[in-house]
């Protein structure tokens, strides 16, 4: 029998519980659960792992308590730019805008470019006219811009004065949003969507755009989102490498998703996180912080989301098949 799953996440920059109240951590819970709902409803309806991913991340970047879209992080001249990748693990087709200002929904971005064909990546400006002649919302630059990061960018500029940075919290700093899903023709996909850092240099361009880093797809293998600090994410190339370890090393989704979040990245002692799933619907979630929101649809349709260590059962949505008819 045919069966698919969704999982996403929010970024790991997640803050300590009593940061927020129970009614604001509610709601970042119910924004995931609505990302959540919106993919499956793709893959229910018979749309590829690709629209699924999409649809899931549109809703975060739509949403004030995640880093990408509304609610993106500032950089150090109080500018938003924005990035955004998604893959194909069908085709390896792969689409990214980096550094852009405008683009309401870059995933939205990302996806038309793959889908022209030509480019890979646009970055700046030329990702904002393009978004624009493709029809896209653009947006005032403000419109990305809220409070918490207004507030988030003045506490880092503070520990950058008083030479305490590296004491910020992962909150403070950084935050993707994020989905990987598998459809009901064994295709997988992945996309990606971030602010980037709060306080970064102006001109930066993390994981998240970069195709096998931050965002991978590879049909029979996994498709990987990650959060954290980008550039080294860059360096381990860390969505390739989960991909690699099962394709060559035959280890488990979990296996490999573990050993290159919880070993390779721990000499650094960078907050790190992901979401990933395989061609079977397994899904994984390894964080090394405090806290990452994330969520996921299983294969029998049951969804969960959580921000720190305990996990929330939502529902159960229709469409799901049971692992027996498998």
């Amino acid at each position: 029998m045919a069966h698919f799953a969704i999982a996403i996440h929010g970024g790991c920059g997640v803050m300590a519980k009593l940061n927020l109240t129970e009614a604001e951590w509610s709601a970042a819970r119910a924004d995931l659960a609505q990302a959540l709902r919106m993919g499956w409803a793709k893959l229910v309806a018979g749309a590829g792992a690709l629209d699924a991913v999409a649809a899931a991340v549109v809703v975060m970047e739509d949403s004030p308590h995640f880093n990408a879209g509304h609610g993106a992080a500032l950089n150090t001249n109080g500018e938003h730019e924005l990035d955004a990748a998604v893959m194909d693990g069908a085709t390896l087709g792969a689409g990214a805008v980096c550094a852009a200002r405008r683009i309401r929904n870059p995933v939205k971005a990302a996806r038309a470019l793959m889908e022209r064909g030509e480019s890979v990546l646009l970055t700046g400006s030329a990702a904002d006219s393009f978004a624009q002649d493709q029809g896209l919302d653009i947006v005032d630059p403000h419109y990305f811009t809220t409070e918490r990061r207004r507030e988030a960018l003045a506490s880092m500029k503070a520990h950058e004065q008083a030479g305490t940075s590296l004491s910020a919290s992962e909150a403070e700093k950084h935050g993707t949003v994020g989905a990987v899903a598998l459809d009901a023709a064994g295709h997988l996909a992945a996309a990606t969507s971030t602010g980037g850092f709060t306080n970064k240099p102006v001109g930066r361009v993390g994981d998240s755009p970069i195709i096998g880093a931050g965002t991978y797809a590879r049909d029979g293998a996994c498709a990987v989102s990650g959060t954290g600090k980008g550039e080294y994410f860059i360096r381990h190339v860390v969505g390739h490498e989960i991909a690699s370890r099962m394709r060559y090393l035959g280890e488990t989704l979990k296996k490999a998703a573990d050993k290159v979040v919880m070993e390779d990245l721990a000499p650094y002692k960078i907050g790190a996180g992901l979401v990933a799933i395989d061609a079977a619907g397994n899904i994984a979630a390894p964080y090394n912080t405090d806290g990452m929101f994330r969520g996921w649809v299983t294969v029998e349709g049951d969804l969960y989301v959580a921000t720190h260590d305990e996990v929330f059962f939502v529902e159960r949505l229709a469409g799901g098949t049971t692992r027996g008819g498998e």
